[in-house]
């Protein structure tokens, strides 16, 4: 089998690939945030937020085709560790849909359009704002977003845990060795 492919004992090069692009993906998506609130009407803040759209549906995206590369190789894969373990990456995987799904929501909603890449993928309209639309991503999108980085924090604590306290080595399953 190729190095492309999970086997028992890693994570082949496409997952790996998908995992850490979304890692910096989501950096890039929390330093955009950061900018936003600590440095509103700055330069990086007028740089990064601009982004911020764009690089949350390309991680929706992302997400889609990680979850279907999950299920076309979810016989090959390393055993999660725990069932707590499996929750966890059930929860980010969630997360990581339901986020963009509910502010791609509220851009519909709210009449704007929206343009990404320089593609309008949704034209704006002036008939009024769809309030059912607008609210869930206006109560959660935001609280959604810290739940998330809270899940990673733990994430990335768990992986080094695992390495360094003699349990499974998974974040060698991650970087390949």
């Amino acid at each position: 089998m190729s190095n492309l492919h999970d086997c028992a004992q890693r994570y082949g090069t496409v997952t790996r690939l998908l995992h850490w692009s979304m890692a910096v993906l989501l950096g890039w998506q929390f330093v955009t945030v950061l900018a936003h609130v600590l440095l509103p009407d700055s330069a990086l803040d007028s740089f990064a937020w601009s982004t911020h759209k764009a690089t949350g549906l390309l991680l929706m995206i992302l997400v889609v085709i990680r979850l279907g590369w999950a299920f076309y190789s979810r016989n090959r894969r390393p055993t999660a560790v725990s069932s707590l373990a499996r929750l966890g990456h059930l929860t980010l995987y969630g997360l990581l849909f339901v986020i963009p799904f509910i502010a791609l929501l509220r851009q519909y909603g709210s009449g704007r359009e929206f343009v990404a890449f320089g593609m309008t993928l949704m034209p704006g309209f002036s008939d009024g704002k769809i309030e059912w639309m607008i609210a869930p991503a206006s109560l959660l999108h935001g609280n959604l977003g810290w739940l998330l980085l809270a899940l990673i924090i733990g994430h990335v604590a768990m992986a080094f845990i695992h390495r360094h306290q003699g349990g499974e080595d998974v974040l060698a399953r991650m970087i390949g060795k």
